[in-house]
């Protein structure tokens, strides 16, 4: 990735009458700031308002724009669109260009994974990003994140079953070793914005991408959120409140954790004479949190799976709570992504199986219609058939994701790669290795943590195995 910087010469005047909401607490005087210009109306309003107040607020402001290598003429022009605005208000401005499309895709020589296009090119832009804060004489990079975006971050990890931590959304402030990411917009919606550059008479650019609708965002943009507005009018500024009451309380419960956890969770297991074995696992003292709230319960089972590189669901979590309170001791739990539980007369012991073998894998075989339990995943199947039709195939297969597998996401205008989709759902570790999937006739019906492109004439349903010993 290679980058040029330009510096601009002449004065550019504004003739805005009211300035844009923008949360001025992120900033403070002598602040080296770029802000993220992608042509936009909200970076465009961005950069016009921080540049209109820059002597007022005494910031040092920068514009930065990352061609990704997609939409030809389209990207082109946006970046002579960024590079002529950033020239009239008189900002150093700073540009690059990469090759998205061939970083989405899998590289075996160097063992990256395979991404979307949108995931590569958030990647590659952060990436940037800090390439220039660790570069150039810069403190922070402004991106120009809305309230718009933040209701539909929401509603997004909301449908994906998100815990009260996802809802949190975008947050104001990132902070990394060579910087920080700032988000003054968060407070402002699209059409204040829009309005104000109306006013200013500024133009922006549109991305035609925007409006595609094979796009999970997208179709909460243009169809969810304003169908679900008609319930609720304030329904963004509600889902905007909800990510900053759940930020806040993660904040609180990250510090309660740090507090409490270390009593409870210990390490390794238990030797005779005192002490404790180094070793892959955990352990948490079953009586200590017997005493602990349900919730600070759930919380700390899961803080200990994250320790091992697993990340329960809800159906998970409560499994594991039943064995630590009522649990005998001998009794075992196998869930997803190769997290084992153990029961001791005083402890719940926490694991991850290491990754087998293709061949030695754990498969179960469903009949079509039938049902079956599958210890290995901590999952129970059961296939129905909706119509006369005769079944695809005899049996189904649950067994662990393989390489080369594709599936046929909802609302997706094509196949994705299992690999891919994985990836997107920052799965890693053991975890990855052991994500299962249901194979009927050769086509992946199921995936877990995704919704497939439902099969005509079956019906599946995946529930959370809960084991009796």
């Amino acid at each position: 990735m290679e980058y040029t910087t330009t510096h601009a010469s002449g004065r550019y005047h504004p003739n805005v009458r009211a300035p844009l909401p923008i949360d001025i607490t992120l900033l403070r005087p002598g602040l080296r700031l770029a802000v993220g210009l992608s042509g936009g109306a909200d970076s465009v309003a961005l950069t016009r308002a921080l540049a209109e107040r820059a002597s007022e607020l005494g910031l040092v402001l920068h514009a930065a724009h990352l061609h990704h290598g997609l939409r030809d003429e389209e990207a082109d022009a946006d970046l002579a669109f960024a590079r002529d605005l950033a020239a009239r208000l008189s900002l150093p401005f700073h540009e690059a260009h990469v090759d998205t499309d061939a970083e989405a895709r899998a590289n075996p020589t160097t063992g990256k994974p395979a991404e979307s296009i949108e995931e590569a090119a958030r990647r590659l832009r952060y990436q940037w990003f800090r390439k220039l804060l660790s570069e150039l004489p810069l403190d922070a990079i402004a991106t120009a994140h809305t309230l718009d975006d933040q209701a539909e971050t929401v509603l997004a990890k909301f449908l994906r079953g998100a815990w009260t931590e996802g809802l949190s959304g975008i947050h104001p402030v990132i902070e990394s070793h060579e910087g920080s990411i700032l988000r003054p917009l968060l407070g402002t919606t699209r059409v204040q914005i829009e309005a104000w550059l109306r006013e200013a008479g500024q133009p922006w650019r549109e991305d035609s991408t925007n409006r595609h609708l094979t796009f999970t965002r997208n179709r909460i943009r243009h169809e969810l959120l304003p169908q679900l507005e008609t319930w609720n009018p304030r329904l963004r500024e509600h889902l905007a409140q909800m990510a900053e009451l759940a930020r806040d309380e993660e904040y609180w419960w990250q510090a309660e954790l740090d507090r409490i956890a270390p009593q409870l969770i210990l390490p390794g297991r238990p030797v005779r004479g005192g002490g404790r074995a180094a070793g892959g696992e955990l352990a948490i003292d079953a009586s200590k949190l017997a005493t602990q709230s349900i919730a600070l319960q759930r919380r700390l089972l899961r803080h200990a799976a994250a320790q091992l590189g697993a990340a329960p669901d809800f159906a998970s979590t409560e499994s594991l709570r039943t064995l630590a309170l009522t649990g005998r001791a001998g009794q075992r739990r196998e869930l997803a992504q190769g997290l084992r539980a153990e029961r001791t007369h005083r402890e719940l012991r926490l694991s991850v199986a290491a990754a087998t073998s293709a061949s030695q894998a754990p498969q179960y075989e469903i009949p079509v219609p039938g049902e079956a339990d599958a210890p290995a995943f901590g999952l129970h199947i059961r296939i129905e058939v909706e119509s006369a039709a005769p079944p695809p195939a005899a049996v189904a297969l649950l067994r662990n994701w393989r390489p080369g597998d594709r599936v046929r996401l909802r609302y997706s205008s094509g196949e994705r790669k299992v690999k891919e989709v994985l990836e997107r759902l920052r799965v890693t570790g053991t975890s990855r290795s052991h994500w299962p999937v249901l194979e009927v006739a050769g086509r992946i019906l199921w995936m877990q943590g995704v919704e497939i492109e439902p099969e005509p004439i079956l019906r599946t349903t995946v529930t959370s195995l809960t084991a009796s010993g």
